[in-house]
């Protein structure tokens, strides 16, 4: 037989809830980076640019020249770690709960 928990067991955050709120931290920092490079870094590529190209989420702004180059674009890590911390968020914010429901039965 086992004990049931007590009340400030059955508060206390879980390990579950520490790495959400930390992906739930990279995917604001990485939000803030691609905005700042969208909207701050890369200002006044719009004057300058016959190919604009604009995407809202992540926010990003980006010219395309003729031979194909791209600049002002997001790296590509930076979007992997965005959508990738976004995912994990979900995943586990959604999952706690469910846990919760299933260890007070």
């Amino acid at each position: 037989m086992t004990a049931s928990p007590t009340a400030s067991e059955a508060v206390r955050p879980t390990a579950l809830w520490g790495v959400s709120l930390a992906s739930l931290g990279v995917f604001l920092a990485s939000l803030a980076f691609c905005w700042v490079n969208a909207y701050v870094v890369n200002d006044d590529l719009p004057n300058s640019c016959g190919d604009l190209r604009r995407q809202s989420f992540p926010p990003e702004v980006e010219c395309a020249s003729a031979d194909g180059t791209l600049t002002g674009a997001n790296s590509g890590w930076l979007e992997a770690l965005f959508f990738a911390s976004l995912v994990v968020f979900v995943l586990l914010a959604s999952m706690v709960p469910a846990l919760a429901s299933v260890r007070r039965k």
